[in-house]
């Protein structure tokens, strides 16, 4: 790995592995931005990545070690000692802390836990019981307040002394004597307000909040919608427990797509989220080959269908020409309705007590759209089969009308099952995602087969 200073001199960081070369590195490698410091870090070994964190402070030997994936944060802590991990551990963003501490099984974390200050340990074992899937989960403890009786320079004092441990104070909440939230100020407020002024003066008491037990991704909605930097936490009485910030909210939305675009191309989920290159072959052979060999296995109806239907085969060849123009074209439709209806969903934009009126306004949108490929299709047919021969009762103009009209059928039909499908499940309470591609596909490929054949049969008199 090599990177340029600011000087645009090309630094070979690989030169971290020669001890010889260490020293001279280091004044270096501490000018880098620290994100930058844990992505040369993160493929050394123990040792090297000890001997370079010895260089910093312990505040930022923490955020350099935060940069790491998950599993290179375990695999280094299971090879240190306790108490020289411990300084890093308790100088950890507390969300991230609590991340860790969850991915260790039960005996690292009664080996990690004695060698903590007190707060830290209350603290880890308090966040690590909420599930990771809802606020308490991804939530930050690292927040400053104050009470609304203070004054602007009290409370000011408050945050100054609050701030070496809090890492987001660009809210300051203002709570009573039990906890119970009754406001916020931001930063700004405090420094336009006059030092005399009571907080209660300035205090925003109308403020958005979630619940501990609210769903991680509802919280990070709320975060994008309200266009806040932080989003304070309460109990249910009211308590405020903790934050989730920002950037925990864009954390929580990648996870979230990653999960719903695995769902919606039939793979299968798994507990740990490696990058590619680290997913070994058995791993991602895994996670895709249930729903492949599920949805081949349905696809046997295709070919029941076609063989059901072979001697209309045998009287029109054409037929086979455009097959797969009409299983393609009903495909891309419904993936294409379903990648709708399932972002709209995700977005909270639609609801499925609106079906009736999703489903006919989709029906109304590929209704357009079967007549612009419809026209397409009757003329691709007289264009690619002019010189093919038709039986004498026949003409290729009729058999282009005919195969129009089936693809105009497939598309508005196979439309409405990409639309009606995603909301079908989430009313049952299932996941959207994995009734879209390539589920739908398989289904609209069956459907799409009934519908060329029967049109065929019935507008020729077969």
């Amino acid at each position: 790995m090599k990177h340029f200073d600011n000087t645009d001199e090309i630094i070979d960081w690989e030169a971290l592995d020669d001890p010889q070369k260490l020293k001279e590195l280091l004044p270096l490698l501490k000018k880098l931005p620290l994100v930058e410091v844990s992505e040369v870090l993160e493929s050394k070994e123990e040792e090297i990545i000890l001997s370079v964190l010895d260089y910093f402070e312990e505040e930022d030997q923490a955020k350099i070690f935060t940069g790491f994936d998950i599993k290179r944060q375990l695999n280094f802590f299971q090879k240190i000692s306790k108490r020289r991990f411990s300084p890093i551990f308790e100088n950890m963003p507390s969300e991230d802390r609590c991340d860790l501490f969850q991915h260790m099984v039960q005996e690292e974390q009664a080996a990690i836990l004695p060698y903590l200050t007190k707060p830290v340990r209350e603290d880890v074992i308090r966040l690590s019981a909420y599930p990771p899937e809802t606020a308490g989960g991804i939530m930050s403890t690292d927040f400053a307040t104050i009470q609304s009786s203070m004054t602007v320079e009290s409370a000011m004092a408050k945050v100054r002394r609050d701030s070496p441990s809090k890492k987001m104070i660009y809210y300051v909440y203002a709570v009573d004597y039990q906890m119970k939230m009754v406001g916020f100020v931001s930063l700004k407020d405090l420094i336009m307000a006059r030092p005399t002024q009571l907080i209660s003066e300035i205090l925003h008491e109308n403020f958005v909040f979630a619940r501990v037990i609210d769903d991680r991704e509802e919280v990070a909605r709320k975060i994008e919608d309200y266009d806040l930097l932080a989003i304070p936490v309460l109990n249910m009485k009211d308590q405020l427990v903790g934050i989730v910030t920002h950037d925990e909210a864009i954390d929580v939305i990648r996870a979230e797509h990653t999960e719903d675009m695995e769902k919606f191309m039939g793979i299968m989920q798994e507990n740990a989220d490696l990058p590619y290159m680290e997913t070994s072959s058995m791993q991602h052979f895994r996670k895709r080959v249930v729903w492949i060999v599920s949805l081949a296995a349905i696809g046997i109806i295709s070919g029941l269908i076609i063989h059901k239907f072979e001697s209309t085969l045998e009287t029109l060849i054409i037929l086979a020409l455009y097959m797969p123009m009409v299983a393609d074209t009903g495909g891309n439709s419904g993936s294409q309705a379903a990648t709708v209806i399932v972002r709209a969903l995700a977005l909270g934009q639609i609801k499925p007590g609106h079906w009736l009126k999703i489903i006919y306004k989709e029906f109304r949108i590929s209704f357009l759209i079967a007549i612009c490929l419809g026209i397409l299709a009757f003329g691709k047919v007289l264009f690619l089969s002019w010189e093919t021969s038709v039986p004498d009762e026949y003409t290729l103009y009729q058999l282009a009308f005919v195969i129009a009209v089936a693809l105009s059928l497939q598309v508005v039909t196979a439309t409405c099952i990409g639309a009606g499908l995603p909301l079908l499940v989430r009313r049952f309470g299932g996941d959207p995602a994995v009734a879209a591609s390539p589920a739908i596909t398989t289904v609209v490929d069956i459907t799409g087969l009934m519908i060329y054949f029967s049109v065929t049969v019935y507008m020729l008199g077969l």
